[in-house]
């Protein structure tokens, strides 16, 4: 099985990656298609709701609180989850993750692995490191499945395989699995259910991510709407679910503001098909004998430490600030160089990979503020953007002529006869028509926008003129 990932490029030539992006018409018109669905389906599930605001502005207090406590909040999930029964695994990076899961295979003699859809197990690269152990585990939510086969990474976080067209993925079968050719949604989807469910029949340990974890009780969910995490979690003997810390909540009531935010946010459902609730192992014996839960630090805490980005790890995974997002649209995901693209991309990926790794992402947005609008737990995107961008620039002299436009800008900021020649000599700029290519950024900012025209006298003067 091809690795996925190793021929994506990465974050740090996103300027590239996104041109590159822009120019396939294939890409962007899936996309299009695609989040423009999502969209009319969001809108719709949430009219059915009066009190949309009211469960936003709930689950917002909740992520604000929690986070401001996670120690306290996880160190009291860790406690009860061990009391009903699980073991419970403290992974401070994603190389001790990925060698825990490890070890477990190992320790279980576990030969034959499959897997549900997992953000957190696609941030940490576990399927490469088990494949190097020769313990690949089988992708089983089908568009996880899909770009196991293309070699791909996800491209967007509830849809991974968001920008194959049916007839991409028609070749692809035929390519991969030999099947006879065709572009019918329907027979495809037979061909992968039928060779998913002999690699469930003879799994022996099956990996999961988490959506919450409740620190009441000690219990995992597990949400999805095609039946293979249940299938995951419960036929093989040993159950692993890799969890971000920063996924707990307080209270076994919690869940019930989340329920009704994330389907509605993510895919426009009233509710996913199935919630699998999962305390301990299954002590009737028709289930897994082991269930470990790992919890993954990977920078979660330090993020968690800092009082102005904390907010960043509110986020549910819902995925709708890439359906709104219009970069997202115009680019998709893998331009990113991130299992976490879009707008939560563009403000996470910076703090768990490093600034220097990722640090054109916070400047991939025009802070329309639509991502804002959308995310079901109030994260201020926008202003987590700003933030990331101060930070990234912090401490660069910049180059002299933008030093010196900034100094005579606030210079003429600092008067009124400033402002007023400098306003006059802005508008007489406007006339001229070689104005906008005597500097870089005004060439950059005019290549693809038209330049407002002056208007014949200034609103000041129009007002002294008693005009107006």
């Amino acid at each position: 099985m091809i690795l996925r990932g190793v021929s994506h490029p990465g974050p740090e030539t996103f300027a590239a990656n996104a041109r590159a992006a822009l120019g396939d018409a294939t890409l962007t018109g899936a996309l299009r298609r695609a989040t423009d669905l999502f969209a009319e389906r969001r809108a719709g599930a949430i009219a059915a709701v009066p009190e949309w605001e009211e469960l936003r502005t709930r689950a917002a207090a909740i992520k604000a609180h929690t986070l401001a406590a996670l120690g306290e909040h996880l160190e009291r999930f860790a406690a009860n989850a061990e009391a009903a029964g699980a073991v419970v695994h403290w992974a401070r990076d994603a190389a001790e993750a990925c060698t825990i899961v490890r070890d477990l295979a190992a320790r279980a003699g576990a030969t034959r692995l499959v897997k549900s859809k997992s953000m957190a197990t696609e941030e940490i690269h576990l399927n490469a490191a088990l494949a190097q152990a020769g313990v690949e585990p089988v992708e089983t939510d089908l568009g996880e499945w899909i770009i196991q086969l293309a070699g791909e990474m996800p491209s967007h976080i509830i849809v991974p395989a968001i920008h194959k067209t049916k007839e991409a993925i028609g070749a692809l079968f035929v390519d991969k699995l030999g099947i006879p050719p065709s572009s019918d949604p329907q027979r495809l989807a037979a061909h992968a259910r039928q060779r998913l469910r002999a690699h469930f029949a003879q799994a022996d340990l099956g990996i999961s991510g988490v959506n919450f974890g409740v620190a009441e009780t000690g219990s995992i969910l597990v949400l999805e709407n095609e039946g293979n995490a249940r299938m995951t979690t419960t036929l093989p003997a040993v159950h692993v679910a890799v969890m971000g810390i920063e996924k707990v909540i307080p209270r076994w009531q919690d869940l019930d503001v989340f329920l009704r935010l994330l389907p509605r946010s993510g895919t426009g459902q009233h509710l996913t098909t199935y919630q699998s609730l999962l305390t301990g192992p299954d002590r009737a014996g028709q289930g897994p004998r082991e269930l470990h839960i790992v919890l993954l630090d990977n920078g979660r805490a330090r993020i968690a430490a800092d009082e102005r980005m904390r907010e960043t790890l509110a986020c549910i995974r819902c995925g709708a600030c890439l359906n709104a997002c219009p970069v997202y649209q115009s680019i998709g995901g893998h331009a990113y160089g991130s299992v976490y693209p879009g707008p939560i991309g563009a403000i996470l990926t910076p703090q768990l990979a490093g600034m220097h790794a990722a640090k054109a992402l916070p400047f991939a947005s025009s802070l329309c503020g639509a991502c804002k609008d959308v995310c079901p737990v109030k994260i201020d995107i926008p202003s987590l953007l700003l933030e990331l961008r101060q930070r990234a620039v912090a401490g660069a002299r910049g180059r002299f002529g933008e030093r010196t436009f900034w100094r005579l800008w606030s210079w003429f900021l600092r008067g009124p006869r400033r402002f007023r020649f400098a306003a006059a000599l802005a508008r007489f700029g406007q006339r001229l028509p070689f104005a906008t290519r005597l500097f870089a950024p005004l060439r950059a900012w005019s290549s693809s926008r038209e330049v407002p025209r002056p208007a014949p006298k200034s609103f000041r003067d129009t007002w002294r003129g008693g005009s107006a």
